[in-house]
């Protein structure tokens, strides 16, 4: 009795002293919460500063490669007259490409005498930061955003520069560059679509809507085209993979540093290595030279390649396959898929999968808008067959989740992914599917929203970082199948994330902490940068607080 009354005191103190703790936390938390109306403004703001256009010389230029401008015109296409005169003006090397294209990898990208901007008709917002072009993925977030915000016009524009990029380079490309001719990135194009079909404001009349649609309608099926390939195609699951139809180190990269990262650390974790270092001569003979072709990559041809050497070790040219896929996944970098994403091409992908679920659905929906049943009802079928692949092959029952399948090894992931959430967005899982993904929401959230996942590599698409890309898929599938009061926490957490991080250092970012709901991103492996802008954190932000505000329960026209 003395003894617990002696160390009541004690306990008091202590319960005492955690109150305040928590009271001082809590003060913290709100005095640097930020203001949603700051952040709103900011966003106002942006659209404009991330805003290029053709004419403006400032958006002709690549900051990431230090060369004279170069825009590419499509072949055989007129050059417009006003480009000749803005070509002459910004001293910008105008040219045609070599040869009209119908799909992607008909142009071999390094044999073109230098590399460029490829044109488009129309503005468009760049991410942020460095970035000049338009890209494939985040687009559709922009698109989202802008739509949200009222810019109509901007948002159709950037959907017809994608189905323009569908009709003269072969694919909606990762980004209008030259050496983005041989990879997409995940198929939104059906989904962008559909954001500027659902705004009466995006058209002057039905007409101009139905007309629209019938010249937009067959370019999005040639870039679905893109996923049925058969360097897409996921052995014989029925499913897609991520794969780029190039080889070698990537030509964006100008020198060997990233690739050389990726050898030091598989020298420093041999065992974490899954067979992508091979030997070889820092300066191998011509014999040699011809082996490491195909076996890594071309020391005669690339550079970069000549440079990726350390320690008697190169990269091995699967690992090139690899890497050249994950960066077509916009997942670049993660260890997800092997380290550095270096085994992405062995993976159906819960992702692109389901993704690609939603783009047959909506074509089955824009061909019964055009009158074309039989078309409807053939996606209907191909989304089916899709739809059973994926409970095949990806659906994990003992787990409750969603896995990426590794086709090669004939296994599916060891380790969950926030992709798990993709069908809930696609309308791809039953309720109870539905059910038991969200039941596993414990794995991915934290105090700023939903990290990658819970396995911490020091790259970016992994814990603690977290998206606003996968941020919004996760909760607007949770939304959609009912779970609100999920989807309106997760979206209080996530846009709050960004308010806090608005109020330290006044702009809005690629990628965010979730673990402690701010900026400090300290990536350790790959890319280091957190760049500033940021068109899909602002179009997500806009998006959730939609659902924030929204007074009357969303649709649970998916959940079937």
């Amino acid at each position: 009795m003395n003894q617990r009354r002696a160390s009541f005191p004690h306990n008091s103190m202590r319960f005492a002293a955690l109150l305040l703790t928590c009271s001082l936390a809590t003060a913290a938390m709100a005095k640097d919460a930020g203001d949603p109306a700051k952040t709103r403004s900011y966003i106002d703001r942006t659209w404009t500063t991330l805003t290029r256009s053709m004419n403006d010389c400032a958006s002709l230029v690549d900051p990431k490669i230090k060369a004279q401008p170069v825009l590419y015109l499509p072949a055989q296409w007129p050059a417009p007259a006003a480009m000749v005169e803005v070509a002459k003006r910004c001293k910008v090397d105008m040219r045609p490409l070599p040869r009209p294209i119908r799909q992607l990898g008909e142009i071999d990208a390094t044999q073109l005498p230098a590399q460029g901007l490829l044109y488009l008709p129309h503005p468009y917002v760049v991410p942020g930061g460095f970035f000049n072009e338009m890209y494939g993925w985040d687009s559709y977030f922009i698109v989202l955003g802008l739509n949200a915000d009222h810019r109509t016009e901007l948002a159709r524009d950037m959907t017809d520069n994608a189905l323009f990029e569908v009709e003269h380079y072969g694919g909606v490309l990762n980004a209008n560059r030259t050496y983005y001719l041989s990879r997409s990135q995940p198929p939104f194009l059906s989904a962008m679509m559909a954001v500027v079909l659902s705004d009466p404001k995006s058209f002057h009349s039905d007409d101009e809507k139905r007309a629209w649609l019938a010249k937009a309608y067959p370019l999005a099926v040639r870039n679905h085209d893109i996923w049925t390939r058969p360097e897409h195609r996921a052995g014989d699951t029925g499913l897609a993979r991520y794969y780029d139809l190039g080889n070698g180190p990537v030509l964006e990269a100008q020198d060997s540093e990233f690739y050389l990262s990726v050898i030091k650390w598989l020298l420093a974790h041999p065992s974490d290595d899954p067979g992508y270092l091979v030997k070889g001569a820092e300066h191998p003979d011509d014999t040699e030279a011809a082996r490491l072709k195909k076996e890594s990559c071309d020391v005669r041809a690339s550079k970069v390649c000549a440079g990726a050497w350390m320690d008697g070790r190169r990269l091995s040219i699967d690992y090139f396959h690899g890497d050249r896929a994950m960066r077509e996944s916009g997942f670049d970098t993660n260890f997800h898929f092997g380290p550095f994403g270096g085994s992405t091409h062995h993976y159906a992908a819960v992702d692109l999968n389901s993704l690609l679920y939603r783009y047959e659905r909506d074509l089955h929906d824009f061909a019964l808008q055009l009158g074309k049943v039989d078309d409807a009802e053939r996606w209907a079928k191909v989304a089916d067959a899709r739809k059973q692949a994926m409970n095949k092959y990806l659906w994990r029952p003992e787990s409750g989740m969603y896995r990426d399948y590794d086709f090669v090894a004939g296994k599916p992931s060891a380790t969950p992914y926030l992709t798990t959430y993709y069908p809930l967005w696609a309308g791809a899982a039953s309720k109870e599917q539905a059910a038991a993904v969200r039941d596993k929401l414990s794995l991915f959230e934290r105090m700023g929203g939903l990290a990658m996942d819970n396995q911490p590599s020091g790259a970016q698409w992994n814990d603690p970082f977290g998206w606003a890309p996968t941020n919004w898929l996760s909760i607007s599938g949770l939304d959609a199948y009912g779970f609100h009061d999920d989807a309106r926490r997760l979206a209080a957490k996530f846009s709050a994330t960004l308010d806090r991080s608005y109020a330290a250092d006044g702009t809005i970012r690629e990628k965010y902490n979730m673990a402690k709901g701010n900026a400090d991103v300290r990536v350790t492996s790959g890319y280091t940068e957190n760049v500033v802008g940021f068109g899909w954190s602002n179009g997500v932000y806009l998006k959730l607080q939609e659902i924030l505000q929204s007074a009357k329960q969303p649709t649970t026209e998916h959940a079937k």
